[in-house]
């Protein structure tokens, strides 16, 4: 896949929110399904790197439950499929994530293990109890989510699904590359 294709799907992907609201401005929720269900299955059919081959099953589940808002909102003409999207995205994640506890090694090991093979017994232990760190934040990330949807406007909805909700994850991936760095600095001081 030519690297302006991957750029454009990122980019789409990431202002998902604020395309939404500036397309309900102009075109009934069903067009915009129609949009939305044309991306996922591209987004699915170009998705094909090492990261996402690490995460086994996030791409199948994010492909039919966005397939299913996607329907939802082109079949009722209802905006209710589009403000639900990212909320599928991340329960995706959390049950993608959640499913790694139970059944190892954990998402974060897998993308460890892409930059480091032999992972010691104490970098799994870590992995692990980063996982669970980050499916206590999808699931924060779910409810409030789901209360913009259903209790704010739509103007509120795309602030937070595309402004805080990233900023928060940014905020989590650069506090634990800190720690994480500063964990191995003192241990390696000891």
């Amino acid at each position: 896949m030519s690297i302006l294709l991957k750029i454009t799907i990122a980019m789409v992907v990431l202002l998902y929110p604020i395309a939404i609201y500036f397309g309900l401005q102009h075109l009934e929720p069903k067009h915009l399904a129609l949009a939305l269900g044309a991306l996922v299955i591209l987004r699915a059919l170009l998705t094909n790197n090492q990261l996402l081959k690490a995460v086994k099953g996030l791409w199948v589940v994010i492909l039919i439950a966005g397939l299913g808002v996607s329907s939802l909102s082109y079949f009722n003409n209802t905006q209710l499929g589009l403000k639900l999207y990212p909320v599928i995205i991340t329960a995706s994640f959390l049950i993608v994530f959640s499913y790694s506890l139970l059944k190892p090694p954990s998402v974060i090991e897998r993308l460890a293990r892409l930059q480091e093979p032999d992972l010691p017994e104490e970098g799994v232990i870590y992995t692990k109890k980063v996982t669970l760190v980050w499916c206590v934040f999808f699931v924060f990330n779910i409810l409030a989510s789901l209360y913009t949807v259903f209790y704010t406007s739509t103007e509120i909805w795309t602030l937070y699904n595309g402004l805080i909700s990233y900023a928060l994850m940014g905020t989590l991936f650069l506090s634990e590359l800190l720690y994480r760095k500063w964990l191995m600095t003192k241990q390696h001081d000891e």
